[in-house]
């Protein structure tokens, strides 16, 4: 059996500057291959230094949560084929604050990515978690 992986994607320098609840971060489940993932997002001031984590031998996934300037501010959600030339972006979605949890599968709903080599499928969907109710 193999273990939850839970990487942390960036943590803000100035969390107080970010037009976000305090404590407020995003969640992100990704399913591939038989294995669930949990990935955390919390707020950041510039989307640079968010890396992209590996799932499986094929997919990069990279969560950006960007709490400011204001006007720009939202969660996007990025992922590549990890190709042997480099990665390659195959899906991108962008969600503006304030994020909304739905009933079911949170902010983005299930969202289904399909790889064309391996013909294969990642599964996500994310939450808004903490920062009080909205």
């Amino acid at each position: 059996m193999r273990r939850l992986l839970i990487p942390i994607f960036a943590l803000g320098a100035s969390l107080a500057a970010v037009p976000v609840a305090a404590g407020e971060r995003v969640q992100c489940h990704t399913t591939y291959g038989g294995e669930t993932h949990l990935h955390v997002a919390r707020p950041v001031a510039s989307p640079y230094g968010v890396e992209s984590v590996p799932i499986g031998s094929y997919f990069l996934f990279r969560v950006v949560f960007e709490g400011q300037p204001r006007e720009l501010a939202a969660v996007k959600i990025y992922t590549y084929a990890d190709l042997d030339h480099g990665p390659v972006l195959i899906h991108q979605s962008t969600h503006p604050l304030p994020l909304a949890n739905r009933a079911a599968y949170g902010f983005t709903g299930l969202q289904r990515v399909y790889e064309p080599r391996r013909d294969s499928e990642l599964e996500y969907w994310c939450e808004r978690v903490g920062g009080g109710r909205r």
